[in-house]
């Protein structure tokens, strides 16, 4: 048994990808599922959504693959996103909370102002934000009648969506997560590598409900035999930024990456010391091997390949995302649209979960193509942002080549202009699922399969690099626009 199947439980849609012994994908299969907004800046999932579309791909994976002998699974989600349940059933109680989700930006606000973020972000290395499953959680049991009164008695449990499969996938035999799961909680001690009491007490979370947090190379059960044929082993599961991390082979201090899917995601390696940032970053785990954590820090964007979704399912100006590249470089070169694409709020260094999108410089004669490139533009700005605080924490460090992947960085319109708005050399993978591939690879490596970090780390391919062609004055004017564009936005 030389095949692994790997899980990408993403944002708005769930992969299953199978792949052979030289960790070539040879099957996929991929399934959308419905998003709901039941108020504004509130975002849930159905949790029957995301364990039907994994179980249905897992099998199309699979069949397409030609019946492959799988021998282990690795799975990767979309983080921070929140379900509770029956621990008897397996009943959810409310749909996920996900992490795009802004109800609790009041309750965090209120716990700032009563001075407790420094505990949060001292022992989580996280700021106090709505993003983080902690309020979540505790929305949800303060919200959902009867919720606490069950959850104090043991019978509810919590889980983000890593947790949630697993216990599908398992038939409920196993209640767990990994380290990177447990690190985006806002729940997780990351120095003392355990659950916080302190906070836990704080936000009124029984820590019963807690999955027990394991290494991303772990024995995390095995699937239900009447899933796949047989009992399959679940040996790899890591949050779907850290799992491009460790697909980008990012595993020496230093080294830095940035994932485009709904939203965009950049983490840099900083090694065994957790480093505490000073420019609104977010200090985490990149993956737990052998009970020792790596950690980075790491800038979130929340808004990435979700703005062309909006550019096709808001604005209806595109039928498909690749129509968005053309359209932006039919755009008027004269004019200087900016759109800041503040929809549920503005992630890393602004951390302002009460703003909203806005677009500016528009003349009489702007339309679908100076929209679609401004789109476009929004998230070189915005990892800029990120890399600029990145620099600062580290040194210089943020000056480093970027590798990319995820869904957006196929668009030679958004890399190109990416190089160019950071001064910097970009590398695109050849493989660009590269969260797939980091998830297959931890669990290939756990059964044997795959080779160790350093073989694994030569077997990275280029398939291209992008240099900047900007002038330095017109990379500096634009960046002005941008700066000035979000500071107007978060003065609405």
């Amino acid at each position: 048994m030389t095949h692994i199947l790997a899980i990408d439980q993403g944002t708005t849609s769930t992969r299953a990808i199978v792949f052979d012994a030289s960790m070539t994908a040879v099957a996929s299969a991929q399934e959308e599922f419905p998003q709901h907004f039941p108020n504004s800046g509130w975002v849930e999932h159905d949790p029957a959504d995301l364990w039907a579309t994994t179980a249905a791909t897992c099998r199309a994976a699979i069949e397409k693959s030609g019946g492959a002998h799988i021998a282990a699974i690795g799975i990767t989600n979309q983080r921070e996103t929140t379900l509770v349940w029956d621990r008897k059933t397996g009943k959810p109680i409310h749909n996920a909370i996900v992490w795009q989700d802004r109800r609790t930006s009041a309750m965090c606000q209120a716990l700032k102002a009563d001075g407790f973020e420094e505990a949060v972000t001292d022992r989580t290395g996280l700021l106090l934000d709505p993003y983080f499953s902690g309020t979540k959680l505790a929305w949800l049991l303060d919200n959902v009648d009867g919720a606490r009164t069950r959850a104090e008695a043991g019978e509810l449990v919590f889980g983000t969506v890593d947790t949630w499969l697993v216990w599908n996938l398992t038939g409920g035999k196993d209640h767990v997560t990994d380290a990177t799961n447990a690190a985006r909680t806002m729940l997780y001690d990351i120095r003392k590598g355990r659950w916080s009491q302190t906070i836990c007490e704080r936000l009124g979370i029984p820590m019963s409900m807690l999955p027990e947090v394991r290494d991303c190379a772990a024995d995390f059960g095995e699937t239900r035999a009447d899933l796949f044929g047989r009992p399959i082993p679940i040996l790899g599961i890591a949050g779907d930024q850290q799992a491009a991390t460790v697909g980008q082979a990012c595993f020496e201090s230093g080294m830095l990456k940035s994932t485009y899917g709904t939203g965009c995601f950049a983490l840099i390696n900083t090694g065994d010391k957790p480093v505490r940032s000073q420019n609104r970053l977010l200090t985490t785990i990149a993956y737990q091997l052998d009970g020792k954590p790596t950690y980075a820090l790491e800038g979130s964007i929340f808004i990435a390949g979700a703005v062309v979704q909006w550019l096709r399912d808001g604005l209806k100006i595109i039928r498909e995302a690749k129509e968005s590249q053309p359209l932006a470089e039919a755009a008027d070169p004269a004019q200087n649209v900016v759109l800041v694409p503040a929809f549920t709020g503005l992630g890393a260094p602004y951390w302002n979960a009460d703003c909203r999108g806005a677009v500016f410089g528009l003349t009489r004669n702007s339309g679908p193509a100076e929209l679609a490139r401004a789109a476009l533009e929004s998230v070189g700005y915005q990892t800029r942002d990120l890399l600029a605080a990145m620099q600062a924490d580290m040194g210089g460090a943020g000056d480093a080549v970027l590798r990319v992947d995820g869904g957006m960085s196929a668009s030679e319109f958004a890399m190109q202009f990416l190089s160019d708005i950071i001064g910097a050399r970009v590398d695109r993978p050849r493989v660009l699922e590269t969260t797939a591939l980091g998830a297959a690879w931890l669990a290939g490596q756990r059964a044997g399969i795959y080779p160790a970090q350093a073989a694994f780390a030569e077997k990275w391919a280029l398939d291209k690099s992008f240099t900047p062609s900007m002038t330095g004055d017109t990379r500096a004017a634009k960046y002005a626009a941008w700066k000035r564009a979000v500071d107007a936005t978060m003065r609405f």
